[in-house]
């Protein structure tokens, strides 16, 4: 009987799931079947931000399972594992920009562009190379009629630059979880999403981890998925949308191996928030 060889990526029309090996850059990653593919509708990252960018790619795909579609021979849409577009979630970000063209993140990057974040923050400003120089050095010219040798130690001194401390910027979202009602082996929880910011969020995935083996087992105004005790809940109809100081509320059912502790930290789209 003769054995198939793996299909590569670029021999599928359709949709197939594959474990991301290895990250090249914020866009370009190796697959275990591998193939190297390139994101679609990404640009390259510009100096200033490869190396975020690869962080930021590492962070999300490194050793994870992906769904791939193929646009061109080399070149892929990709899908997260909670259904998450890459491309979109990248450039809303601010670790990459979206490559000439590609109307369809034009949003997504006005938006990063208008709250500085990633790349459009300091130190890079959206611009190819830092923005930050070196402070310059500063040297005392020797007087003439000092002596030889204070000449010497004056040529040489120089002027430290001042130290600054960065402020950190506050949280642009704030979460409540609540458990509303508790059972032997399960309960029924809800959470309080509020937005912070100056502009609303359309499109969000919220991120947290349980302590005690928790499950999530029907949430309503969302979609979940977990692994383990990582919890990903995406909003969806007219739970997606979190306008400008405003906020949203999802509720689940979840079961539970007798503890029930609350998560104590919780990320949407990625960005920290304070919890309360």
């Amino acid at each position: 009987m003769q054995v198939r060889q793996p299909t590569l990526v670029k021999d599928v029309q359709g949709e197939l799931s594959a474990v991301v090996r290895k990250v090249i850059d914020g866009r370009t990653i190796e697959l275990d079947t591998g193939e190297r593919v390139q994101v679609s509708s990404l640009a390259p990252p510009a100096t200033c931000w490869a190396a975020s960018a690869r962080t930021f790619a590492e962070k999300r795909l490194l050793a994870k399972t992906v769904r791939v579609t193929t646009v061109t021979p080399g070149e892929v849409h990709l899908r997260l594992e909670d259904d998450t577009d890459y491309a979109s979630l990248a450039v809303r970000e601010g670790a990459l920009r979206a490559q000439s063209g590609a109307g369809a993140l034009a949003d997504a990057e006005k938006g990063a562009e208008r709250e500085d974040r990633g790349l459009w923050g300091a130190p890079c400003n959206g611009k190819d190379t830092s923005s930050s120089s070196a402070a310059p050095t500063t040297t005392t010219a020797p007087s003439s009629s000092q002596p030889a040798e204070s000449s010497k130690a004056a040529a040489t001194t120089t002027t430290a630059p001042p130290v600054v401390t960065p402020t950190a910027a506050a949280a642009t979202c704030t979460v409540a979880y609540r458990v509303d009602n508790q059972w032997q082996g399960g309960f029924q929880g809800r959470v309080t999403i509020r937005n912070n910011g100056g502009s609303s969020i359309n499109g969000w995935t919220l991120r947290w981890s349980f302590a005690d083996g928790q499950t999530v087992r029907e949430v309503w105004n969302a979609t979940v998925s977990q692994r383990n005790g990582s919890v990903s809940v995406t909003g969806v109809d007219q739970a997606r949308t979190i306008p400008s100081r405003g906020e949203v509320t999802i509720g689940f059912i979840g079961a539970s191996g007798g503890r029930n502790t609350a998560p104590s930290s919780f990320t949407l789209n990625e960005a920290a928030c304070t919890t309360g």
